[in-house]
C-alpha cells in the first residue's frame, strides 16, 4: 500500500501524560500496524513542540512528530495523567482539541484524556467514561454527559472514551477489531500475550 494511502492513527504525548494511558495502546497499536501492514494503518506519538516529554512516573518518552507538522489524521488518541488537570484550564488546548474535532474522524481517549474532551465540549449529551476516581469530575464538567461508571470503555460511533490507565489497552484492541476485524484484534491480543489474571 502506498505511503499516502495508509491511514494514520496519532498518539498524542504531554508532560505528566499517565506512562500506559499512552504506551498501553502504543503497544497492541504498533504491534498491530507492524505485523499486518497491508491493514493500511500506521501509528505513531506526537507532542506540541516534537520534544522528548516527561511522563508522570518520571519516564521520559520521544516523540515522532510535533502537532504543527502532523499529516492528517484518521484516528486521534488523548491519554490522561495528572498533565490533563491545566488542559482543562488551557484555552489553546481545548481549542486545538476543537480543531481536530472538526477534521478527524474519530477520536478516542484514556482515562482522564476524556475530561479534556469535556472541557472542550466534546462529549455533551454522549456516553463517556473515565478514570473511576474522576467520573464525578466528568460530570461537573459537562451535566449532560450520560457517565458509565461500570464501562471499560464506551464506543460511541465517531467518538471512543475508556476508564482508567489499563483499560486502554482494551480499547484499543477494540479499535483494531473496528478498523480491521475481530480476528485481528484475536492475533494481536495473542501476540502481546494480553491475558489479564490478576493475582488479588
Amino acid at each position: 500500500m502506498a505511503q499516502e494511502d495508509t491511514r494514520k492513527i496519532g498518539i498524542l504525548l504531554f508532560p505528566e501524560v499517565e506512562e500506559l494511558d499512552a504506551i498501553g495502546p502504543w503497544e497492541v497499536l504498533s504491534f498491530w500496524t507492524r505485523n499486518f501492514a497491508g491493514d493500511g494503518w500506521r501509528v505513531f506519538c506526537f507532542s506540541a513542540d516534537g520534544s522528548p516529554v516527561t511522563c508522570a512516573k518520571g519516564l521520559t518518552v520521544a516523540a515522532h512528530h510535533a502537532m504543527d507538522e502532523l499529516p492528517a489524521l484518521d484516528v486521534l488518541l488523548h491519554p490522561g495523567g495528572r498533565g490533563t488537570r491545566p488542559q482543562l484550564e488551557d484555552g489553546q488546548h481545548l481549542e486545538w482539541v476543537r480543531a481536530q474535532r472538526r477534521s478527524v474522524p474519530l477520536m478516542t481517549s484514556v482515562c482522564t484524556g476524556s475530561l479534556v474532551y469535556a472541557a472542550a465540549g466534546l462529549l455533551a449529551g454522549r456516553p463517556a467514561t473515565t478514570h473511576w476516581a474522576s467520573l464525578d469530575r466528568l460530570a461537573e464538567l459537562d451535566p449532560t454527559i450520560d457517565v458509565r461508571p461500570e464501562e471499560r470503555f464506551v464506543d460511541d460511533g465517531d467518538l471512543i472514551t475508556s476508564a482508567g490507565v489499563s483499560a486502554g489497552i482494551d480499547m484499543a484492541l477494540h479499535l483494531v477489531a473496528r478498523l480491521a476485524s475481530p480476528e485481528r484484534a484475536r492475533q494481536v491480543r495473542r501476540g502481546i500475550q494480553y491475558d489479564p489474571r490478576p493475582p488479588v
